[in-house]
């Protein structure tokens, strides 16, 4: 299966009529494995804090996590593993798995747990497979 095909038929399906508004694959070092077609364009320092934050956990909360330049307040996730923000009716979540890091954006009216639950499920299959 493509990395493209994890985004289309994974991570931008419909769930009870929602769907993530943009998702991205993302290697740990910032190179893009796939994304949807309006992901926003990632600057390098957003995923060195991303990273930052997944090894020291709480970096973020006092700055925000940002994605494409958007700024999201960060809310409970779970350390080292899941990192979730918001933005007024949306937000973010990210999964980090043992090469990449799973990046879902959403807005309403798809609910911030339906948004964990397609990413996080996502980046546990790959942890699974040892990716």
């Amino acid at each position: 299966m493509s990395w493209q095909s994890y985004i289309d038929d994974h991570l931008m399906a419909d769930i009870d009529g929602c769907h993530l508004t943009a998702a991205a694959i993302v290697g740990h070092d910032g190179s893009v494995w796939a994304q949807s077609s309006n992901f926003p364009q990632f600057k390098g320092e957003e995923v060195t804090a991303i990273m930052n934050d997944f090894d020291n956990p709480g970096t973020l909360a006092p700055t925000g996590l940002y994605i494409g330049g958007t700024k999201y307040m960060v809310i409970q996730g779970e350390p080292g593993a899941v990192i979730r923000g918001k933005k007024g009716s949306g937000g973010a979540t990210v999964k980090k798995t043992n090469l990449a890091l799973i990046i879902g954006i959403y807005d309403e009216p798809m609910t911030p747990g339906q948004c964990n639950m397609v990413v996080e499920k996502i980046g546990d299959y790959l942890i699974e497979q040892g990716l």
